[in-house]
């Protein structure tokens, strides 16, 4: 399974608002430090505060900030969120494009691996990605000088 680059700037984007926590911080600033269009990361954020997992304020001094601690935010459903495609091949969505589908164990061995991979990042949090060990280190790949 390759991860879609939506699902990328979702995670990115919630490691760098863990990253700069609590200070809010913009779409800008996070496009310009990951070099990535900031339309599409309007777009992921629009889905992430639609969804509760981040706040955005509007004015002067708005931006967005994590809604809640990045030891609630599980990694498993932020990729679930993300992700609206997760078949691994096309009989996962009935397609009738495959001679084997009636008698193939594929399918099965698939949807077991796929739900493997899903039970793997459940286990882990938006904290375990930004841990007091390597925050400094990621502060200064990002560039925020103000919190290392």
């Amino acid at each position: 399974m390759q991860i879609t680059r939506y699902t990328d700037y979702a995670m990115r984007l919630m490691m760098y608002l863990a990253t700069h926590d609590p200070r809010r911080v913009t779409i800008a600033e996070v496009a310009e430090c990951y070099d990535i269009s900031r339309n599409h990361l309007m777009k992921v954020a629009q889905l992430l505060s639609n969804e509760g997992y981040i706040t955005g304020v509007r004015g002067k001094n708005g931006g967005l900030h994590l809604a809640q601690p990045a030891a609630t935010l599980n990694v498993g459903e932020l990729v679930r969120l993300t992700e609206q495609h997760t078949t691994l091949v096309d009989c996962f969505t009935g397609g009738a494009g495959c001679l084997l589908t009636p008698a193939c164990h594929l399918k099965k061995i698939f949807a077991e691996a796929l739900e493997s991979f899903f039970i793997a990042l459940d286990q882990y949090t938006l904290a375990d990605l930004v841990t007091p060990e390597n925050r400094p280190m990621l502060v200064r790949l990002l560039g925020n000088s103000e919190l290392a």
